[in-house]
């Protein structure tokens, strides 16, 4: 496996996500955990769609106001 410093974002990130699993490995209750995890997973899925629907929606709405006529500037 791979190391990084822990002073880095991706450092830290992976000494708390193996501080995480080696913390819910440890309990008995492991089924109630994996419960937790599929619900807030699910949660923040449901999050991040709706959110990209919002931005997706307001690219769209821009993109189609801007002008595409393909006249000269000045006109005839």
């Amino acid at each position: 496996m791979f190391s990084l410093s822990p002073l880095t974002p991706q450092g830290f990130m992976l000494m708390e996500l193996r501080r995480r699993f080696a913390r819910a490995r440890s309990t008995e209750d492991l089924g109630a955990s994996a419960i937790e995890w599929v619900i807030i997973t699910g949660i923040l899925v449901l999050l991040t769609a709706f959110v990209g629907k919002i931005i997706y929606d307001k690219v769209v709405a821009s993109a189609n106001n801007l002008d595409t006529d393909p006249a000269a500037p000045g006109g005839p």
